[in-house]
């Protein structure tokens, strides 16, 4: 990424003006509550900076996967930090007159955006119906930016656009991990080889160390000719290249669930036909004399309870004196669950988009912003 993004400071009058804001709305909910509220906390920054200024907000965003998921508790979520009118539909004459109705200021949130087609397919229609509503176009969703859909690349044709705050903040912080102090290391966990290869050829080439955990280790090992039971393993196969690499480092001890489903430690090389790996511990060493650290993805099946190497590697890095950058979803969650966000230099809000970044060095959502009008 070589250009200057258009940032909130540029935009010269906000007075009067009507935002459409792109907001990080996709949180976790249980029971119709919002469990966790992170990514709203991050962008009622940006709400705030508009709405001093005078701006008439309108918030888009998007819930879960389902046309059917509603944003009515992220409203509920909201209120609870600022007042916001609520409009429980899009595409419609009510969402026009409540966007109308608003004064400097005021905040608007409007109804999932994916209960409408037009949004994934990114339909030009969709999109113009959209950028009707308002004079100017920010994105504070970094972590859906990696999508082309329409509110991320589509509205952007047709109005000034900007990045928000958290949106920057992600842009500024995940950048200079992509060119780390050395001595670096790069921790990556989840699921699915073939998807993370481009991004560990990449940082195998950018920092000093990579530690491979979760599921992925699992493909490592049997690339290597171990055996790994009944674990969970990818269709790619990893390449010896990457396999023996001399900065590749992977579990040493891991945690199986045997055949009777207890558990047990052992080494990584004495797993035995009828049983899955389905946790890593990390080792301490890794972390000798580093200055900057970047994680990404739980070291186990953490969703599954299997999180004890999870937990403990975050334990870890809060403790270390290195610049610290930690993204994804579950391991997001482990840091919260632990009370250790402030630990941390940078929690990045994003999962996909962050990987996405961090092999690119830019996203759909970016180039959008650095082409529009």
């Amino acid at each position: 990424m070589d250009h200057k993004l258009p940032t909130l400071e540029d935009i010269p009058d906000l007075s009067g003006i009507k935002v459409l804001l792109r907001a990080p709305l996709n949180v976790p909910i249980k029971d119709g509550r919002v469990v966790n509220d992170f990514r709203l906390e991050r962008t009622l920054k940006t709400v705030a900076y508009l709405t001093e200024r005078g701006a008439r907000v309108i918030m888009i965003g998007h819930i879960g996967r389902e046309k059917v998921e509603t944003l009515e508790p992220v409203h509920k979520a909201l209120a609870e930090h600022i007042t916001l009118a609520w409009c429980d539909e899009i595409m419609t004459p009510k969402m026009h007159a409540m966007a109308d109705a608003l004064h400097d200021g005021e905040v608007l949130l409007l109804e999932n955006l994916r209960s409408h087609d037009g949004e994934t397919a990114n339909d030009p229609h969709f999109a113009a119906e959209l950028a009707s509503l308002a004079a100017v176009y920010v994105n504070d969703a970094f972590s859906v930016s990696h999508r082309e859909h329409a509110s991320v690349v589509g509205i952007p044709k047709l109005l000034p656009s900007y990045a928000g705050m958290t949106f920057m903040q992600e842009v500024t912080e995940l950048g200079k991990a992509r060119k780390p102090e050395h001595p670096s290391l790069f921790i990556l966990g989840g699921a699915k080889f073939e998807t993370k290869e481009p991004l560990i050829a990449e940082f195998l080439e950018t920092y000093d160390r990579v530690f491979v955990g979760g599921a992925i280790a699992n493909d490592f090992y049997k690339a290597d000719g171990l055996e790994v039971g009944v674990s969970q393993v990818s269709k790619g196969v990893v390449p010896e290249s990457v396999v023996h690499h001399p900065h590749i480092s992977l579990p040493e001890r891991v945690v199986v669930k045997k055949a009777d489903g207890s558990r047990e430690t052992k080494s990584f090389d004495a797993v035995e036909a009828e049983e899955a790996i389905l946790d890593g511990v990390f080792p301490e060493s890794l972390l000798a004399g580093v200055k900057t650290v970047l994680w990404n993805g739980p070291i186990g099946y953490y969703e599954g309870g299997y999180d004890e190497g999870t937990v403990a590697t975050a334990m870890l890095l809060s403790k270390t004196g290195a610049y610290t950058v930690v993204g994804g979803g579950d391991t997001i969650a482990a840091i919260e669950r632990l009370g250790l966000n402030d630990t941390f230099n940078f929690v990045s809000t994003a999962g996909g988009a962050m990987l996405t970044f961090l092999e690119e060095g830019t996203l759909p959502g970016i180039e959008a912003l650095l082409k529009s009008k």
